[in-house]
C-alpha cells in the first residue's frame, strides 16, 4: 500500500456528500477506510441518478479506495461488533444530526475509553448548538444563510443566486480532511487522540471572509449594503464563443493594449492607473468587450497568448476533458468497476514525490467487505456466521449488487 497515510485506519459512517469526501480524500492518500453502512440499502448516495449497472455516478466519485461494511448499529451486537472495529482505528468521521450518534450509543463520549488514540470527527449542517443545530440540512440552505448567494448575486439589491455546484458540502469535506490530518500529526507528537467538530456553516463563513467580508472586517465602519462593483464579470463574448481575459497589473494592460492594437487603452484618462481602472471598472470591461467580440476566440487566444495577457478559452465539461493541458496534467483517469464497468474519474489533485497515491480500488459494493473486515478485528468464521445468519451484519456479492 502506498501513500503519505498509508497504515492510518478509518471508519466512515458517514453519507452524502461532505463527509464521505473526507474520507475519499484519506483513502486516496492512502488510509484503510472502511464505511460501515447500515442495512436497508447504506449510503443514499447509493440511489441517486446517473446510474449504470445499479450504480450511481456520485457514489462511485465519493467512494473509491473504501471497503462496505453492513452493520445494524441498532442492534446490541451490531454495536457491539462496531465497537470491536475501532479498537485499532485511527479516526471515526460521523456526519449524523447533532446528539444522534450518542443516542445510537457512538458517541465520542463511549469509544474514547475504548481507544484513547481515536480521533473523533463530528460533521454538522448549521452547527452543534443554537436555534438551528437539529434542522436538517442542504447545501442550498448553508449558501442562503451565509450570504454566500448574495455574494454570488454581485450585491444586497439583486436577486440572490445559488453557486451551482454544492460548495459547502465539497469545502466542508476538503477541511475536514486537512483537520484529520493535522490530529493525527498533533497525536504523532503527543500521542493523544482528540474530537474535531466542523460545521458546514463555520466552513463557508471562513472561506468567505479573506476575500467577500471587507466591509464588515473594520468594527464600526461595516457597509450596511453591499453594492456591486460591477455586474460585469470577466467572461467576454467572441466573434464565435466566449474566451475570459483578466489584465490586472499594469504591466498586463500594456500588453492587452498591444495585443488588440488599441494604443488608446494606454492614453485614456479612466484608465491610467490601476485605481482609476477599478473605479471605472464597468467602462473598461466594456470596452474591452467591444474589442473582443470582433474576433474569433482562436484569434484572441494567438494574440493574447503571444502578448502574456492572462486568458483562457470558456470550455464546457465536455471540452474541458479533451483540453491539451488538461492531458498534460494527467488529472482524468480511466479505472475498471466490477458492477459499473469503465469509469473515468480525477485522480487525487495533491501529489506526493515520496509516497506516491495510487487507485487502490474502485468505490465498494454494499456490502461487500463485510465477512473480511470482521475477521481482521479477531472475528472467528462462527462468530461472523451467527451475525450474517441474524442479519446484524450483511456479506453481499458482485451479483446481488449488480440486481439491486
Amino acid at each position: 500500500m502506498t501513500g503519505p497515510l498509508s497504515g492510518v485506519r478509518v471508519i466512515d459512517l458517514t453519507s452524502m456528500i461532505s463527509g464521505p469526501l473526507a474520507a475519499l480524500t484519506l483513502a486516496d492518500q492512502g488510509a484503510d477506510v472502511i464505511k460501515v453502512e447500515a442495512p436497508g440499502g447504506g449510503d443514499f448516495v447509493r440511489q441517486l441518478a446517473t446510474r449504470r449497472n445499479g450504480c450511481s455516478a456520485s457514489f462511485v466519485n465519493n467512494n473509491r479506495n473504501k471497503r462496505s461494511v453492513i452493520l445494524d448499529l441498532k442492534s446490541e451486537e451490531g454495536l457491539a461488533a462496531f465497537k470491536k472495529l475501532i479498537l485499532d482505528a485511527d479516526v471515526v468521521i460521523q456526519n449524523f444530526r447533532p446528539g444522534v450518534a450518542t443516542r445510537i450509543g457512538i458517541g465520542e463520549e463511549v469509544l474514547r475509553p475504548l481507544n484513547p488514540r481515536l480521533i473523533y470527527v463530528s460533521i454538522a449542517g448549521f452547527g452543534f448548538e443554537g436555534p438551528y443545530a437539529q434542522k436538517p440540512v442542504f447545501d442550498p440552505l448553508i449558501q442562503a444563510l451565509t450570504g454566500l448567494t448574495t455574494v454570488q448575486a454581485g450585491s444586497d439589491e439583486v436577486r440572490p443566486r445559488l453557486i451551482r455546484t454544492i460548495l459547502p458540502d465539497k469545502l466542508t469535506g476538503i477541511q475536514a480532511s486537512q483537520a484529520i490530518t493535522a490530529a493525527l500529526f498533533s497525536r504523532e507528537r503527543n500521542g493523544e487522540g482528540q474530537h474535531i467538530k466542523i460545521s458546514m456553516l463555520d466552513t463557508i463563513i471562513s472561506f468567505m471572509w479573506g476575500s467577500d467580508m471587507g466591509g464588515h472586517t473594520f468594527v464600526g465602519d461595516e457597509v450596511k449594503t453591499e453594492t456591486a462593483q460591477s455586474f460585469i464579470d470577466l467572461i467576454y463574448e467572441t466573434k464565435d464563443g466566449h474566451i475570459s481575459v483578466a489584465a490586472m497589473h499594469d504591466k498586463q494592460w500594456r500588453a492587452l493594449s498591444a495585443a488588440l492594437e488599441r494604443p488608446d487603452f494606454l492614453t485614456d484618462p479612466r484608465f491610467i492607473t490601476p485605481e482609476l481602472r477599478e473605479i471605472y471598472k464597468d467602462d473598461r470591461l466594456n470596452l474591452t468587450q467591444e474589442v473582443l467580440i470582433t474576433r474569433t476566440t482562436a484569434e484572441l487566444l494567438e494574440v493574447l497568448e503571444a502578448g502574456d495577457v492572462p486568458c483562457a478559452p470558456v470550455l464546457t465539461r465536455t471540452e474541458m476533458r479533451e483540453h491539451p493541458q488538461v492531458k498534460a496534467n494527467k488529472i482524468i483517469i480511466e479505472i475498471d468497476h466490477p458492477i459499473a464497468g469503465r469509469l473515468r474519474q480525477s485522480r487525487p489533485p495533491a501529489q506526493f514525490s515520496g509516497t506516491p497515491t495510487e487507485m487502490r480500488f474502485t468505490a465498494p459494493a454494499y456490502g461487500a467487505d463485510t465477512s473480511v473486515v470482521l475477521s481482521e478485528a479477531g472475528f472467528t468464521d462462527d462468530q461472523i456466521a451467527v451475525l450474517l445468519g441474524s442479519g446484524v451484519a450483511i456479506q453481499s456479492t458482485v451479483e446481488e449488487n449488480k440486481n439491486d
